[in-house]
C-alpha cells in the first residue's frame, strides 16, 4: 500500500470514528431508557407506539419477543348496557340513603340498578411476533435502549465476535411496525419469524410473500366477540435467501433484513364493525413496502419530534449516565437523580404521543399496551379519575392535538348516554357512570360500591372547557357546547333535595370507591358527596360562561345560576379537614387511594390560597392525613396536589415515592423497571399524573395569573423548562438560578393581558404592577361559596410567601422577555 492510500485510509477511519463518536454522544446526551440485559417480564419490555399500534420489545438475543397491540381489538361488539329496572328502583335507593340505610341502598342498587347485561368489554392483545436466531444464546456485550428522542428501540450484542443490531419503530407515517436487523459482518442475518396469539381459533397462514395471523376477539360476559383482526408479516432482505412457508418466514445468510408488521381490524366506530380487516392489513403493508427503511425512519422521527421537541426540561447534569435505568430508579431515594426526574417527565409525554393520536382511540387504562385477554379492570376507560388523569399533561405539556381522541370519545358517550339517561333516570341530556369501553357503554357497571356514580360526564366536560381556556378557540367552544349543555341538563333534572338541609344533591352516588362512617365502613353509597358538588359547580359555571360568550341559552344559564346556590357548600369538618361527604364522616386514619374531595384543588380551580384560604388549609390537612405512599396513580395525583399547595419539597417527596422500584411486589405502588407506573399492576395514569405534577411545580395558571416556579423543590437549584403552555395561549420558557427565576420568555399566541406572579421581583419592557381583576377573560375565576366551618378553632390560618404580581399587555404572535430584577 502506498503512502497516499495509507493517508486516505487513516483519514477515512478518523471521519468514521468521529461520526460514530458524535452519534453515540448525541444519543447519550438525550433522554433514553437503557439496560444491560433482556427483559424477563412484560414490565421490563420497552414500549413503542404510534397511537394505533403498540409494541413491547423484550430484546432477547436468541428469540426476540415483540408483544403487539392494535387499539381497536376489544372483546364483544356494539352494545349499550343501561338497566331498565333502574328507573323504578333509583327512587327507592334514594329513600334508603335519606333514611340512613346506606348498606341497604347499596345492596339494592347492585341488584336492581347496575347493568344486568355486561360491565363493559376488555381491551385485548393481538399476540406476539417471535424472531428466533440460531446460536444467539452465546451473546455478550449486551445493550438495550428506548430513545425518547427518536421513538426507537435498539438492541445490540455480540455473538462469536460479530456485532448484531436491532432497530424497532412503530412507524407514524406508515402505520406498521418495522424491525431492522443488521450485523457488522456479511451474510450473518439468519432467523425464523412467526406470530403467536392467546386468542382461540386463530388461523395462521402463508399468502405469497406474507405470513398472516387472523382471529376474532373474545366472548365476554355473554357477549360474542366480533372484532375481526389480521396481522401480516413480510421481510425485505439484502442478499441471502428468504422463504415463506407454514406460517413462518425464514431468512438465511442475509447482510441485513427489515421485517414489516401490519395489523388491521373491521372496527369503523363504536356502532359499526363493517370494515375488512384483511384488506386494511394488506393496504398498510403494501404502502409501507413502497419505501425503504431509511426514508420511513426519517419521516417517523420528524413526526414524533414535531410533538416531543416542543418541551425540554433540564434539572441537572446526567450524573448517573453509566447506570442502567432500573438501577437509577432503585437508587433514586439516595441519589436524588435530577436527570431521571426529567426523563420521567419526558417519558410521560412520550407515552401520550405514542398512545393518543388524532383520528384514533384515546389512551385507555394501559395506554395501548396490554399483553392479556383479560387485563386488570379490563383496561377500559375508568372515568372516576383514570382516563381524566391520562390527559392532565396534554395542554400544559404542549400536546393539545392529542386530546382529539378523548374529545371524540366524549362526543360518542354523549350520544350513547342519551339513551342511558332516558332508560335509567327518565331524564333528558346524557349520563356516563364510572366506566366505559370502545363500545361507549354508559350504564352503571360493576357493583354499586364503585359503579353507582353518575358524574363521569361532568368530569369529562371539564376537559372540553380546559381546552377552550388554553386555546381561546370559540369555534371549538361552539361545537362542544351542546355536549356540555346535555350533561348539565341531566343533572338539573335528576338532582334532588336532601331532607337534612334541603340542599340540592346527586343521589345515589359515592365519593369514588371510598366507604364512609355513616355505614360503619360497609358502604360507599351516599348523597351530596363533595366531589359531585364540585363537579356540578364546574359544569354549571361552564354553561353560564359559555352562554354569555356564545350568546345562547340565557334563560337556562340564569336558571343554573340560581340552582348553584342550592348545592351544598364545601365544609371544614371536626378535625379541620375538607369534608369528603355531606356529613362529617371523615376518618383521620383513612389512607384511601382516592382523594376525590380534593378535585376542587386539582384539577379544578375552586380552592386557592388567595381566594379561599380556609378551604386551602382544610385541603392540606386532608392530604396530610391521607398519607404519601399509595398506589402509583394516587401518588401522581398527590404530586399535583402538593404543587397546588405550594409545597415543592413535599411534591418532590411524592416523586421520590413514585420513583420507587417495583419488580414483583404485589401491593407496592411505584415504578416498574421500564418506567411504567405500578398501581400495581401497571396503570398508565400514574405516568401522566406525575408528569402533570412536575409541570405544576414549575408553572401554574389556574388562579387568575401565571405563577412562576410556585413549588420549586429546594434540591432543584438551577434549571430550565421550555415550551410549557399556560391558559390564555401563553407559551413559556423559564430558567432559574439559586432557586429563583432568572429569565422568562413569553410567546403570546392570542394576545391579551398576561398576569404574572413571582417569588422574585422581575423587570422587562411593558411589565407593570398588577391592578384589579385580570382583564383577560380566559383567566376568570369562579366565585366559590363561603365554606361551612364546623369548628373554627381547628383552622390555624395559612402563611404564604411574599410574592410580586405584574401585568404584561401582549399582542398575538409577539415574544416578550422578562428578567430577574
Amino acid at each position: 500500500m502506498n503512502r497516499k492510500n495509507t493517508y486516505f485510509s487513516r483519514y477515512r477511519f478518523l471521519i468514521l470514528f468521529s461520526s460514530l463518536f458524535l452519534s453515540l454522544y448525541a444519543e447519550a446526551a438525550g433522554y433514553k431508557l437503557w439496560y444491560d440485559k433482556p427483559a424477563s417480564v412484560w414490565t421490563e419490555a420497552l414500549p413503542l407506539g404510534n397511537g394505533r399500534l403498540g409494541a413491547m420489545v423484550y430484546g432477547t438475543p436468541s428469540v426476540e419477543q415483540i408483544q403487539l397491540n392494535e387499539e381497536t381489538i376489544w372483546a364483544g361488539r356494539p352494545n349499550n348496557n343501561a338497566n331498565p329496572e333502574a328507573l323504578q328502583y333509583i327512587p327507592k335507593v334514594r329513600e334508603l340513603v335519606f333514611a340512613g340505610k346506606y348498606l341497604e341502598a347499596q345492596t339494592l342498587a347492585t341488584e336492581k340498578v347496575m347493568a344486568n347485561t355486561n360491565s363493559g368489554m376488555p381491551y385485548q392483545t393481538f399476540g406476539d411476533l417471535r424472531i428466533a436466531f440460531p446460536g444467539h444464546t452465546r451473546y455478550t456485550d449486551y445493550y438495550r435502549e428506548l430513545s425518547l428522542d427518536s421513538a426507537r428501540a435498539l438492541v445490540s450484542y455480540k455473538v462469536d465476535g460479530v456485532r448484531y443490531k436491532r432497530e424497532m419503530i412503530t412507524s407514524f407515517p406508515d402505520q406498521v411496525i418495522m424491525i431492522r436487523l443488521s450485523a457488522d459482518a456479511a451474510k450473518k442475518i439468519t432467523f425464523n419469524a412467526f406470530f403467536t396469539s392467546p386468542h382461540q381459533d386463530v388461523v395462521v397462514d402463508t399468502e405469497g410473500n406474507s405470513v398472516t395471523l387472523s382471529g376474532v376477539s373474545s366472548w365476554h360476559e355473554g357477549l360474542k366477540g366480533k372484532v375481526e383482526f389480521q396481522g401480516r408479516l413480510t421481510v425485505k432482505a439484502v442478499n441471502g435467501k428468504v422463504q415463506y412457508k407454514d406460517g413462518t418466514v425464514t431468512v438465511e445468510g442475509a447482510d441485513e433484513a427489515t421485517l414489516y408488521v401490519s395489523i388491521g381490524t373491521n372496527f369503523v366506530n363504536y356502532k359499526d364493525i363493517s370494515g375488512n380487516s384483511a384488506e386494511r392489513a394488506k393496504s398498510f403493508l403494501e404502502k409501507a413496502l413502497n419505501r425503504d427503511y431509511a426514508t420511513s425512519f426519517k419521516e417517523h422521527v420528524s413526526i414524533f419530534k414535531k410533538y416531543m421537541d416542543r418541551v425540554s426540561l433540564y434539572l441537572g447534569e446526567n450524573k448517573q449516565d453509566g447506570i442502567t435505568t432500573d438501577k437509577r430508579i432503585e437508587n433514586f431515594a439516595q441519589t436524588n437523580d435530577a436527570h431521571l426526574v426529567a426523563t420521567y417527565f419526558q417519558f410521560g409525554r412520550y407515552l401520550l404521543i405514542s398512545s393518543s393520536q388524532p383520528g384514533g382511540q384515546p389512551a385507555n387504562l394501559q395506554g395501548i399496551w396490554n399483553d392479556k385477554l383479560l387485563p386488570s379492570w379490563d383496561s377500559k376507560y375508568t372515568c372516576n379519575i383514570n382516563v381524566e388523569m391520562n390527559y392532565w399533561p396534554s395542554e400544559v405539556a404542549n400536546l393539545t392535538e392529542l386530546n382529539e381522541p378523548l374529545f371524540n370519545m366524549v362526543k360518542e358517550v354523549s350520544e350513547s348516554g342519551k339513551e342511558t339517561a332516558k332508560v335509567m333516570y327518565g331524564a333528558d341530556g346524557w349520563v356516563l357512570h364510572h366506566n366505559t369501553d370502545i363500545w361507549r357503554v354508559t350504564g352503571a357497571l360493576d357493583k354499586a360500591p364503585s359503579g353507582m356514580w353518575p358524574s363521569g360526564g361532568a368530569w369529562l366536560c371539564r376537559h372540553l372547557w380546559e381546552h377552550y381556556l388554553y386555546t381561546g378557540d370559540i369555534k371549538f367552544l361552539k361545537e362542544i357546547y351542546p355536549i356540555m349543555k346535555g350533561a348539565a341538563l341531566f343533572f338539573d333534572q335528576t338532582m334532588v333535595k336532601e331532607p337534612s338541609h334541603n340542599w340540592l344533591v346527586v343521589c345515589p352516588s359515592n365519593s369514588p370507591e371510598n366507604v364512609h362512617a355513616g355505614s360503619n365502613g360497609e358502604a360507599t353509597t351516599a348523597a351530596g358527596c363533595t366531589m359531585d358538588n364540585q363537579l356540578i359547580f364546574d359544569l354549571w359555571n361552564q354553561i353560564i360562561y359559555s352562554s354569555r360568550l356564545l350568546g345562547v341559552d340565557a334563560d337556562f344559564a340564569s336558571h343554573l345560576k340560581q340552582r348553584l346556590n342550592e348545592i351544598p357548600p364545601m365544609q371544614v369538618g371536626r378535625w379541620g379537614q375538607l369534608q369528603e361527604w355531606m356529613n362529617d364522616w371523615d376518618d383521620p386514619q383513612d389512607i384511601h387511594r382516592h382523594v376525590s374531595h380534593l378535585y376542587g384543588l386539582f384539577p379544578s380551580n375552586q380552592i386557592s390560597p388567595y381566594r379561599t384560604p380556609e378551604l386551602f388549609e382544610a385541603a392540606r390537612t386532608s392530604l396530610i392525613h391521607r398519607g404519601d405512599p399509595s398506589t402509583g396513580w394516587s401518588m401522581g395525583w398527590k404530586v399535583c396536589l402538593w404543587a397546588r399547595l405550594l409545597d415543592g419539597d413535599h411534591a418532590y417527596k411524592l416523586i421520590t415515592n413514585q420513583l420507587s422500584l417495583v419488580r414483583n411486589e404485589k401491593k407496592k405502588g411505584g415504578t416498574y423497571p421500564n418506567l411504567f407506573d405500578a398501581h400495581p399492576p401497571f396503570q398508565i395514569d400514574g405516568n401522566f399524573g406525575c408528569a402533570a405534577g412536575i409541570a405544576e411545580m414549575l408553572m401554574q395558571s389556574y388562579d387568575g395569573f401565571i405563577y412562576l416556579l410556585p413549588a420549586l423543590p429546594s434540591l432543584w437549584k438551577e434549571g430550565h423548562i421550555n415550551g410549557l403552555i399556560a391558559r390564555g395561549g401563553f407559551e413559556l420558557n423559564i430558567s432559574w438560578k439559586n432557586g429563583e427565576v432568572d429569565r422568562v420568555v413569553i410567546k403570546s399566541r392570542l394576545g391579551g393581558n398576561c398576569r404574572l406572579r413571582s417569588l422574585t421581583p422581575l423587570k422587562g419592557n411593558g411589565l407593570s404592577k398588577a391592578k384589579g381583576e385580570n382583564p383577560n377573560a380566559l383567566y376568570a375565576v369562579p366565585t366559590v361559596s363561603k365554606p361551612l366551618v364546623h369548628d373554627p378553632s381547628k383552622l390555624a390560618g395559612i402563611s404564604l410567601k411574599n410574592t410580586y404580581l405584574y401585568d404584561l399587555k401582549t399582542k398575538a404572535g409577539k415574544e416578550y422577555i422578562i428578567y430577574k430584577k
